[in-house]
């Protein structure tokens, strides 16, 4: 308990000292890309150590957060999370991962969907709604490879088709998303570099409505640049002793569209079964108080099952929450082996 309390303490002064002594570099650009769903984070356990995902292996949510972790998947897994953002916004994910073991290969297949729910249509003389409702809603469906070159290294690649709908308004976009990673044999230390959103601008295309009070032409919606990140990670295991185990990262994020900010996370486990998370963001205004999140790992028909959750303070929208749980399907000779 102390040591918690000696980690929640040196998060919370971390972040008042980034904040005042270093510069905000990049913080003009906020609110100037297009498809900021897809910054989003499709992993409960990442979204509770602040997203500093660079180096998480294990899973089928490392499809969202770094494509060459995917070849660390021994066998077919699948996973699905639900992120509730606030003002009845939910984003959800699911991603499939199929190892090729005797080549070296693994294929992922995601899908990121947001949904705004029904939203009222207001005017400047109708401000409390005219009655008539409108959706928003977001989709990228991604492929992505990986391949282990060796047994520290591995590359992966993710191409995203996505999809932008608002009112009678939409856009088609596609993205790539492309991760190296290299693990090492002193304390699971691991590095890893990431591009995520890679790609040129996007707009929205439609029967534009004409504005008949005024004398303003007919608006077009401008072409904005999608949120392209480029991320550097590190890992490191410090503790592993007698069923426990401490994992640390962390992870520098530039963005276009925001300034660069300094993710740090911490990961204690108690015999791969029951797992406590935390981290901060250092460098985003919205993001003051650390992260937390807690697992679960049970086995159900011999094939391990994860319950992940997650919660995220903001500053302007609230308590956010991230669920979901991960399947991983063994093969019959994993079975025997787990069984022994």
């Amino acid at each position: 308990m102390k040591a918690v309390l000696h980690i929640v303490s040196m998060l919370l002064i971390s972040q008042s000292i980034f904040a005042q002594i270093l510069p905000n570099l990049g913080g003009q650009r906020t609110g100037s890309s297009a498809l900021t769903f897809l910054k989003n984070d499709g992993s409960p356990r990442s979204l509770g150590m602040a997203s500093a995902n660079l180096t998480l292996k294990g899973d089928a949510t490392t499809a969202f957060t770094n494509v060459a972790n995917i070849s660390s998947v021994e066998s077919f897994s699948m996973g699905i999370s639900n992120y509730f953002i606030g003002a009845g916004i939910n984003q959800s994910f699911l991603s499939a991962v199929l190892p090729i073991t005797d080549k070296n290969s693994t294929f992922a297949l995601t899908v990121n969907s947001l949904s705004s729910g029904k939203q009222e249509v207001r005017t400047e003389f109708q401000p409390k709604g005219t009655g008539e409702f409108f959706y928003a809603a977001n989709t990228a469906v991604g492929l992505g490879y990986a391949l282990k070159l060796s047994d520290q290294f591995s590359f992966g690649l993710k191409l995203k088709y996505i999809n932008e709908r608002l009112a009678q308004y939409q856009n088609h976009s596609m993205a790539v998303d492309l991760g190296f990673i290299y693990n090492t044999d002193v304390k699971e230390l691991s590095f890893a570099v990431g591009v995520t959103n890679f790609g040129g601008n996007s707009s929205l295309n439609g029967d534009f409505q004409e504005i008949k009070f005024n004398q303003n032409q007919t608006p077009t919606p401008e072409e904005f640049s999608i949120p392209t990140e480029f991320k550097l990670g590190v890992s490191v295991v410090p503790y592993d002793k007698d069923n426990h185990k401490i994992l640390t990262a962390v992870q520098l994020n530039h963005p276009n569209d925001n300034s660069e900010n300094i993710r740090i996370g911490a990961e204690y486990s108690y015999r791969d079964l029951i797992f406590g998370r935390i981290g901060a963001m250092l460098g985003r205004k919205n993001h003051r108080i650390p992260t937390f999140g807690a697992g679960l790992k049970m086995v159900v028909k011999n094939h391990p099952v994860k319950f992940n959750y997650a919660f995220l303070p903001t500053s302007f929208m609230g308590l956010q929450h991230s669920i979901g749980i991960n399947f991983r399907f063994y093969k019959v000779e994993e079975r025997k082996i787990e069984g022994e």
